[in-house]
């Protein structure tokens, strides 16, 4: 195995960076793209990723080519005649692109194999990969124990590559044919030239929810308090939680639950005054277009999966239970108290602190 402070003076010229998902695990990885680019200015640089978010990095000026991967039809490999062929294809894809140097990110079996099958003289990726992938890699960066963030660990292999010097990079760019999709929207819904604040009462896991009437009560302390309007976001699956959120509410709200794609998304929260939400994707996507956020943890650690940046604040409870990471409320012993004992009105605090103080004074902020 090779030492990966030999590759910081070389040259490469196609490049590949896997990091397929989530949406957070995107947004982690973005700083690598930005540095990436500054020390190879005419690489070509791709990224592997799933469908989903291909939209949203063909945007990215940095970004040469998007590759697609179909996590859900290869999943069938082995199971699937069509899925196994196409499998087999798209291998042979990755290697007639002629890559000189991959950085996996995703630090698993799967991407790992992936790193290996481009044929790749230079394979990087994290010594502590999980699944045994690093046994794809010609070179291993070693991960500190103190290094806690998702995003600083990714940001390790920048020492390796030769851009340590570079400032970590979230910025996300959205087309303009994006921008004018989210004006059409907002003009529909009544918000033409309205300052707004965006609300996102979902997320993955049951134990990381705030409760729906909390939002609701949350929506109209904002529109009291500030005068701003409320804009509900969410995916497809949490249209029902929107809609019993605008219920609640007494304030008229906009719900655009399940009605817009990733980048109207970026672009929505881009243009807001400020966003509430719980530990989630768009929770990242507005720590990168630098939206003034809240951001409610219980079950989780912000100090592994928070935001960051310094245009934030977190709201949390600090009991001795948390994080304890579990993600069904039946597993929990104790109500729920991390976050069911948030009120509406600390977490309406937080966002009134967050417009009224000067950017140079916003910094992560525990509540409790």
């Amino acid at each position: 195995m090779k030492s990966p402070l030999e590759l910081a003076s070389r040259r490469f010229q196609r490049i590949l960076l896997i990091k397929p998902s989530s949406l957070g695990d995107i947004i982690h990885a973005m700083p690598v793209l930005a540095g990436l680019r500054h020390r190879y200015p005419d690489a070509h640089i791709a990224w592997l990723a799933g469908r989903p978010y291909a939209e949203l990095l063909t945007a990215q000026p940095a970004l040469t080519e998007v590759i697609p991967f179909d996590r859900r039809r290869y999943g069938k490999l082995g199971r699937s005649l069509g899925a196994s062929i196409g499998f087999v294809r798209f291998l042979g894809e990755l290697r007639r692109r002629r890559f000189d140097l991959v950085v996996d990110l995703q630090g698993l079996f799967r991407s790992g194999f992936l790193a290996w099958a481009s044929r790749a003289p230079v394979r990087l990726g994290f010594a502590n990969a999980r699944e045994l992938g690093a046994v794809f890699y010609t070179h291993r960066v070693a991960v500190p124990a103190d290094i806690n963030h998702a995003a600083d660990q990714n940001y390790l292999v920048a020492d390796a590559l030769g851009f340590a010097d570079v400032e970590q990079d979230f910025s996300l760019h959205v087309s303009e044919a994006v921008r004018q999709r989210v004006a059409t929207t907002l003009a529909q819904g009544g918000m033409k030239d309205r300052a707004y604040a965006v609300l996102v009462p979902g997320t993955r896991w049951q134990t990381k929810m705030w409760p729906a009437d909390r939002f609701a009560r949350l929506a109209d302390l904002i529109h009291d308090r500030l005068g701003l309007a409320v804009v509900l976001i969410g995916a497809p699956a949490e249209v029902e939680l929107c809609r019993q959120v605008q219920q609640h509410a007494r304030s008229s709200l906009v719900n655009l639950a399940g009605g817009t794609a990733l980048p109207e998304l970026v672009g929505l929260i881009q243009k807001a005054k400020a966003m509430v939400c719980n530990d989630s994707g768009p929770m990242h996507v507005a720590a990168a277009v630098r939206c003034p956020l809240v951001a409610l943890f219980g079950p989780t650690d912000p100090a592994r999966t928070g935001p960051h940046t310094p245009a934030a604040r977190i709201v949390r409870r600090s009991l001795p239970c948390s994080p304890c990471f579990l993600r069904r409320l039946r597993d929990c012993p104790y109500q729920h108290r991390c976050l069911c004992n948030i009120q509406p009105e600390d977490v309406c605090d937080e966002v009134v602190a967050l417009l009224v103080d000067r950017p140079s004074d916003r910094r992560v902020h525990a509540v409790g």
